[in-house]
């Protein structure tokens, strides 16, 4: 084995800014600094969020007085209140998740246009879109909502239905006579 002898005398009183062609290294950012977005014309916010085959548009504004509502149009034109339109509590709560968990629920203005999939799937788009909303207002409000996993698009759909099987991996009967 052989031993490796360094002279402190060699680079006693360099740094790195002394040597010939080099550089300091820059500090490390490790997340990029957000910028809030502003509003648009009429002072909304917006957000589209996915879940299976439901879309959800979503656009927010702080409330003023007494019309702090969340207000979904779906199929029907006419606009209905979040417990109205969503009749299961799971659906109901998954909606609005992000507004409870910045504690700005009730004071914000809420309007959502949803079409495609189920209830569960536009619960789930309702929520994405909503916290996408809220971090375009409040970039701060970004590690919290996606520690919580609400930023984030469940990708998971129904797989394809494949031909010559009764669905997307059923067989159909086998018979062997």
């Amino acid at each position: 084995m052989s031993t490796l002898s360094i002279n402190p005398s060699l680079n006693a009183g360099l740094s790195l800014g002394d040597l010939p062609g080099a550089t300091p290294a820059a500090p490390v950012n490790p997340a990029p600094v957000r910028t809030a977005k502003p509003a648009d014309k009429k002072g909304w916010w917006w957000g589209t969020g996915r879940r299976k085959a439901a879309v959800c548009r979503v656009r927010i504004r702080p409330a003023t007085g007494a019309n702090a509502t969340v207000s979904i149009i779906g199929t029907n034109p006419k606009p209905k209140e979040v417990d109205v339109y969503f009749t299961e509590t799971q659906d109901r709560t998954d909606a609005v998740s992000a507004l409870t968990l910045t504690g700005n629920f009730g004071k914000w203005e809420v309007k959502a246009k949803c079409h495609g999939g189920g209830h569960m799937g536009q619960a789930g788009a309702m929520r994405l879109a909503i916290a996408r909303a809220l971090v375009d207002f409040d970039p701060n409000l970004y590690i919290p909502l996606r520690d919580a996993g609400f930023l984030t698009r469940d990708a998971r759909k129904v797989e394809r239905k494949k031909y010559g099987q009764a669905g997307a991996r059923r067989r159909f009967q086998f018979s062997k006579r």
